[in-house]
């Protein structure tokens, strides 16, 4: 019988991908995933298609202008809901399925807490969700019978590492970095780089914010903020190392000092279709990593002069309370200032800092508590690019 699936952020890239899985695995096995849900933001035109190939039950979409664009588009019959209660509906329309959070950003936190136990599994691409959010999710989490399974590679790379060894028995978790688009840029160029230079990853297709915090390494000071709360690993045992070819996703070291790594293409399929069969493994003909053919695999330090975002939230984390929201919110609206051109790429990085020492902090944050962090921690960055105070172009 077939998996009832509900995708928040489905004309997104995970989003978009992960319905090409459904499709791949629908043609080449019988039917695994009945998609019943689907959850956008303004991009109608692609969910309309969306709906005509998989026909779900319930969508949700930005607003009413959004909403009346597809009842125009479709033809099916479909329940269409729209705003925050929208993506709130989706997450828990679904008893016994999955839940697919790909959602970016803060707004993917609320989704997922009302998923928590009212779905069987919950796959997570929002990491959001727990560099925001940890105690509260993991708090649910542990009164309830919903599994998470991670998407995103390095996690995705560490959970499957996890299976090699007990818990007691892990030493370190190491996630690997690609060093996005500066990793050999001079160092006095990197602070005046542009938009489309920010936006040229060499390895991945992603949205914005997601290429950009590549180029700032933001993603993986958020990437160690979820290790720490998906795993129950202390920061300290929680690195980072830049790994340029992104063939290793991520490693585990045991106690034993035996090192258990994920490899593969650079292809967000692979961790998809594995948080969705899990523990099966099923055939699929994506590209296979031809040892032979690699010309070699780089490791490098992630180096604090060209990455300076990295530690700021980093330390965010360590600190705990609601500064990861801060830190998350504000680096959100620093970025949609730098893709307007209105602040240098290293305005990011110092935005986030003055941020932080202007932060009331809250220590046990409420989902209200880090709501208003998060208004806060937007305006304060917009604030600091208005009065130039981290400088414009």
């Amino acid at each position: 019988m077939a998996t009832d699936i509900v995708i928040l952020g489905s004309t997104g890239s995970i989003g978009t991908q992960t319905l090409e899985v459904i499709q791949d695995l629908e043609e080449s096995h019988q039917k695994e995933f009945n998609v019943v849900g689907l959850g956008c933001g303004t991009s109608t035109d692609l969910l309309i298609r969306q709906i005509d190939r998989f026909k779900p039950d319930m969508v949700s979409v930005k607003g009413e202008p959004e909403k009346e664009r597809v009842s125009r588009g479709i033809t099916e019959d479909v329940e269409i809901r729209t705003g925050r209660e929208g993506l709130n509906q989706l997450a828990r329309m679904t008893n016994t399925g999955t839940v697919i959070n790909s959602l970016v950003g803060f707004v993917g936190l609320e989704p997922t807490l009302k998923a928590i136990g009212s779905s069987s599994r919950l796959l997570l691409a929002n990491k959001e969700s727990l560099v925001v959010g940890g105690p509260l999710v993991n708090r649910k989490l542990s009164d309830s019978p919903t599994s998470l399974i991670p998407i995103d590679s390095e996690h995705n790379a560490i959970f499957q590492a996890l299976e090699t060894g007990k818990e007691k028995e892990v030493e370190r978790l190491i996630i690997t970095a690609s060093g996005g688009p500066f990793l050999s840029t001079p160092l006095d160029r990197i602070e005046a780089a542009s938009p489309e230079e920010a936006l040229d990853h060499p390895n991945w297709d992603m949205g914005n914010r997601i290429t950009c915090d590549s180029a700032s390494m933001v993603n993986k000071g958020l990437e160690v903020i979820e290790a720490h709360w998906l795993f129950d690993i202390p920061y300290e045992r929680i690195s980072a190392v830049i790994h340029p070819q992104s063939v290793i996703h991520s490693l585990v070291q045991f106690s034993d000092g035996s090192m258990i790594g994920e490899l593969g293409e650079p292809d967000m399929k692979v961790p998809i279709q594995y948080a969705l069969t899990y523990p099966r493994r099923m055939k699929n003909d994506y590209d296979r990593t031809d040892l032979v053919n690699l010309a070699k695999l780089e490791f490098k330090k992630l180096e604090e002069e060209r990455y300076p975002a990295f530690n700021v939230v980093v330390e965010a984390g360590k600190s705990g309370g609601n500064r990861p929201a801060a830190v998350n919110g504000a680096d959100e609206a620093l970025i949609d200032e730098f893709l307007a051109e209105n602040i240098r790429f290293g305005g990011i990085a110092r935005g986030l800092e003055l941020v932080l020492e202007d932060l009331e902090p809250v220590e046990k944050p409420s989902f209200e508590d880090l709501q208003s962090t998060d208004t806060w921690a937007r305006k304060k960055a917009r604030y600091l690019v208005e009065q130039e105070i981290i400088g414009d172009r």
